[in-house]
């Protein structure tokens, strides 16, 4: 069994990054800029954001934040994306989720200008992925492509299972997984929660992306030997043997299943490091016009 290190992984590719924001801050005299909003004082978001604020920094980028009551009406909200969207110095949008519920994600979501989306939740960029024509790919599929990159894994004829159909990681992953690219030509089985015989499906994957969001879902009984293992989820729980108050799960049960793998990524440590690599590459792309004009 090897690591598939998110950290090292992600470090060596902000090390690229933050070269070419330097680039492209003495080309045009700006520094590539993102823009997030908060809604709610939510502990995972305050800790999402400030981690994407802090890597902003770390590679030579702009970053702000705009903070919101959960008291804010749906109509404010989306008033300052339309604020946001008008602004030629912003090159990227996130609104980070979850919202409090009077306020509906998905039209928030469509009310973003699709050329500053680069978390790539966007209709526009969603459906032009399905296409295979350039796009804002989701954050986090993005990383797990770059992750498998960076490792050389090759992917090509492998059967893939997807666990969870999320728009956020699943369905898109399944796409991606599926393309004629690099990480791509798999075939694809995409599973869900739903499905009767989710075990034997999975004891056929080559490659196994888990993003059901439930702790250790996967357990060694599902998978067959030399299999390459993907651990989306990211399951807080209470603790108290740790300085933070709480602890990290995956969907994974890793220490049952990575005796049996060939490659496996670590919780914490493996996707979730390379959800903001695929970030700060999106705002990069969206900054130099690469996609849209």
């Amino acid at each position: 069994m090897q690591l598939l290190d998110g950290k090292s992984a992600s470090e060596k590719i902000k090390e690229e990054i933050a070269v070419e924001a330097a680039e492209f801050l003495e080309s045009t005299g700006r520094q590539p800029h993102l823009m997030a909003i908060l809604v709610g004082n939510d502990g995972g978001s305050e800790t999402y954001v400030a981690s994407k604020m802090k890597n902003c920094a770390k590679v030579g980028f702009k970053s702000s934040l705009v903070r919101f009551d959960n008291t804010v009406t749906e109509a404010e909200l989306l008033a300052k994306v339309e604020e946001i969207n008008q602004d030629e110095s912003i090159d990227g949008l996130i609104v980070q989720l979850p919202l409090p519920a009077h306020i509906d994600p998905e039209k928030v979501t469509a009310a973003i200008d699709y050329r500053k989306d680069v978390d790539g939740f966007h209709p526009v960029n969603l459906g032009r992925m399905m296409r295979n024509l350039p796009c804002f790919i989701p954050a986090t599929p993005y990383g797990i492509l770059l992750l498998l990159q960076a490792y050389g894994i090759d992917t090509a004829g492998k059967h893939c299972v997807v666990v969870g159909r999320s728009n956020i990681v699943g369905s898109p992953m399944s796409i991606l997984m599926a393309r004629n690219a690099n990480p791509g030509n798999c075939t694809v089985t995409l599973t869900h929660s739903k499905t009767t015989n989710l075990k034997e499906i999975a004891l056929q994957g080559d490659i196994i992306i888990a993003a059901i969001g439930r702790k250790n879902f996967v357990t060694a009984d599902m998978v067959k030997p030399g299999a390459i293992i993907i651990d989306v989820g990211i399951n807080r729980e209470t603790s108290e043997t740790t300085k933070s108050g709480f602890k990290l799960f995956g969907d994974v049960d890793f220490e049952n299943v990575a005796p049996k793998a060939s490659w496996i990524t670590p919780v914490p440590g493996g996707v979730g490091l390379m959800t903001i690599v695929g970030l700060l590459k999106n705002t990069l792309a969206s900054a130099r016009k690469e996609i849209y004009q």
